[in-house]
């Protein structure tokens, strides 16, 4: 049967390219879903987009490829073809294009083998997670005042993501960590963790379908507890749930926001 919405479009991709995020979006209700998938396919496309070539120039303009796509929808204007970017443009009005404008901009970074300028450049890196729950929170009806919340959460579950892939990013010859030493990971993910709102207080802070878009954090608080109890798990690749864990969490996850 045909999806004229694309939304199917973007699940395969967001199933391909981010299984975690899928799993949250599966976990969504169905209307949650028609928001969250669109943006958590474009979230892979622009991730993905510094590492399909080798070629800085080359992946400069698929970033900004992007980057324009944004722009043509925060201009109300139709926006390219594209299977990801007409579902996108269905679900985000100018502001929320505007936000997103910054989770491709940070995505700079990847391009380069240079390291982090500094800890607020490595901030911003990681913000991004926050910025991009943000906006499908909004979209789902979030109102402002859950902001601060909803993007200490998404920034958490980014945190969480990135540690995890420091192995493979030093295997592609990236410098992920601005201070790699024990104690400055054990500090990062202590401060991480103690920013994180109480998930009461985040329920309470959104209107029910908004709830959805705080899914994908789901696994954020026991890999950061995981880095605080032994900080050597971010560089031997042993952070994480097992699959029978990481189910049972989501699913509670599911049942109590």
């Amino acid at each position: 049967m045909a999806d004229p919405s694309g939304v199917q479009a973007c699940a395969e991709i967001v199933a391909r390219g981010d299984p975690d995020r899928f799993a949250a979006a599966m976990a969504a209700p169905v209307e949650a879903r028609k928001t969250l998938l669109p943006l958590y396919a474009f979230n892979v496309e622009v991730a993905r987009a510094p590492w399909v070539t080798e070629e800085p120039m080359i992946g400069e303009m698929r970033l900004q490829w992007w980057r324009d796509v944004l722009e043509e929808i925060a201009a109300a204007k139709v926006p390219r073809k594209h299977e990801v970017a007409e579902p996108l443009a269905a679900v985000l009005d100018a502001q929320g294009a505007a936000l997103l404008d910054k989770v491709v901009a940070v995505r700079r970074w990847d391009l380069y083998k240079d390291p982090f300028e500094d800890m607020a450049h490595f901030e911003d890196y990681i913000r991004a997670g926050g910025v991009l729950m943000w906006v499908a929170a909004r979209a789902l009806g979030a109102q402002a005042d859950a902001a601060a919340k909803v993007t200490a959460t998404g920034r958490a579950a980014a945190l969480a993501r990135y540690l995890q892939a420091v192995p493979e990013l030093e295997a592609r010859s990236r410098i992920p960590l601005v201070d790699g030493r024990p104690e400055a990971l054990r500090e990062l993910a202590t401060a991480t963790l103690k920013d994180m709102p109480r998930r009461r207080d985040l329920r309470a802070s959104l209107p029910r379908p908004a709830r959805a878009a705080t899914l994908e954090a789901w696994a954020s608080g026991p890999i950061l507890r995981q880095v605080v109890a032994n900080p050597a798990r971010v560089g031997d690749a042993s952070l994480g749930l097992a699959e029978f864990a990481k189910r049972g969490r989501l699913l509670w996850w599911s049942l109590t926001m």
